[in-house]
């Protein structure tokens, strides 16, 4: 149910804004006084007040800076007898919703209050999924019980209440932003922004601007002045992907912010002061760049305050059944089947498989096969056509390419893979009989 409380003064009017409001569905209490309303709303859930500016105890225009403060998520709607623009002005810089004249105005205010309760379910919407990030990119959400990702994890909790900077080393695709995230989500900076740019994507100059912001003017289209993302994320996280990508001139101006906090814009003269956490990943060896000369030595000592080398999922082979089962369960809800579990050769490959993508490659296949699948249980025939050739491999059977019976059950299975399994349509593809299929499939042990 929608609530609204009306504190006004005047019974009459109040009366009747009630029963006009009610009437509308809403269900609504109401106050005489600044007193009696301050206790409705520290008793009831309010989502909208209307409040009359000139009431015995005290002002609307002042209440509405202290219930912002209070209730943040509050819509407040200003009633007055005598229209004044100083007031009005006042109002909204203390976070009404609107200030409108009693009498004149009354035919628009249930329209107002609609309008107002758009705001308010607009507001909720992204309190739930602040929630829901928040509960997503956790330390419980990460993954895994293999020894080399729990203590991974239980380094990024000893570190994440500090404000130390934090390099995260590893391959591509293990999981170094969700492992940010986790950090800046345990952390006094949770509920501030957090922001993540991979340093790998731009150029220089680009990258600059992106990082950094700029003046007006600063440069050709440089029309009006821009924020980077250091001081978007300014009281809360950084998180540079790929920071062994950064061109030279650009790491000395982050070395400043982690040794001053403080940075210039682009075309700017005077520094701009920031209070952020850097949070940085690369897949290389930095310590090989600094002595090739590539990355600064000196940030690198920044920034290796607190190194956690995350592990590649060939070091943790253990929980390729649990995250293949996690994302079988994410992508079969996604698109609304019902594929429950992956048979014995199905795994079997899993296990088999190098994962040189790691977690973000084995994301990818098991999106694929739920996709791919007809059945209620994913199979050999679900998965990409080079993995489906690693159940022959390391035997006598392995196709060879000089071999006869090796090149026709290689191209069956392509043409399978092709049809995504519809023996029917691979059949007429292969121009034999469905029959035919079937006892080659039988022959070559194709699922």
């Amino acid at each position: 149910m929608k609530t609204i409380l009306v504190i006004d003064d005047e019974d009459k009017l109040r009366g009747l804004l009630v029963r006009i409001i009610r009437a509308e569905g809403f269900e609504v209490f109401e106050a005489a006084n600044l007193k009696e309303g301050s206790k409705q709303l520290a008793t009831k859930q309010i989502d909208v007040l209307l409040c009359d500016v000139k009431l015995p105890d005290g002002n609307g225009v002042d209440f509405v800076s202290s219930t912002k403060i209070f209730y943040p998520s509050i819509e407040t709607i200003l009633l007055t007898a005598y229209g004044n623009v100083a007031d009005g002005v006042q109002a909204m810089k203390n976070g009404a919703f609107d200030y409108i004249t009693k009498g004149d105005d009354n035919d628009k205010i249930i329209p107002l209050i609609n309008k107002t309760f758009e705001k308010v379910a607009l507001k909720k919407r992204v309190e739930q999924l602040e929630e829901q990030v928040g509960k997503r990119y956790n330390f419980d959400s990460i993954l895994g019980s293999s020894v080399a990702i729990q203590e991974c994890i239980n380094l990024a909790k000893r570190v994440a209440p500090t404000e130390a900077t934090v390099l995260l080393l590893g391959e591509t695709g293990t999981g170094k932003e969700v492992f940010a995230q986790a950090i800046h989500n345990s952390s006094s900076r949770v509920g501030k922004p957090f922001m993540a740019l991979n340093c790998s994507a731009f150029g220089k100059e680009i990258l600059e601007s992106e990082i950094f912001g700029y003046k007006a003017g600063a440069f050709t289209g440089a029309i009006k002045d821009k924020k980077g993302l250091i001081e978007e994320a300014s009281t809360g996280t950084l998180f540079l992907d790929e920071i062994g990508e950064m061109h030279v001139e650009l790491q000395s101006k982050l070395l400043r912010v982690l040794e001053t906090s403080e940075f210039i814009k682009v075309g700017d003269t005077k520094p701009t002061k920031v209070s952020v956490r850097i949070i940085a990943a690369t897949n290389r060896d930095l310590q090989q760049e600094v002595k090739e000369g590539k990355f600064r030595e000196d940030l690198y000592y920044r920034l290796n305050v607190f190194t956690i080398l995350l592990p590649s999922l060939r070091d943790r082979k253990k929980d390729i059944p649990m995250l293949a089962n996690h994302f079988l369960e994410l992508f079969s809800n996604k698109i609304n089947r019902k594929i429950c579990k992956m048979n014995a050769e199905f795994q079997e490959n899993l296990m088999k498989h190098e994962w040189k993508g790691n977690i973000r490659e084995l994301k990818n296949v098991m999106e694929r096969a739920v996709i791919l699948s007809d059945e209620d249980e994913l199979t050999n025939q679900n998965l990409p056509l080079e993995m489906q050739l690693q159940s022959t491999q390391g035997n006598s059977n392995q196709l060879s390419a000089f071999d006869l019976a090796s090149a026709e059950k290689l191209h069956i299975l392509r043409i399978l893979n092709y049809c995504k399994g519809n023996k029917t349509e691979t059949a007429k593809l292969l121009n034999i009989g469905l029959t035919t299929l079937y006892r080659k499939l039988e022959e070559y042990k194709i699922g």
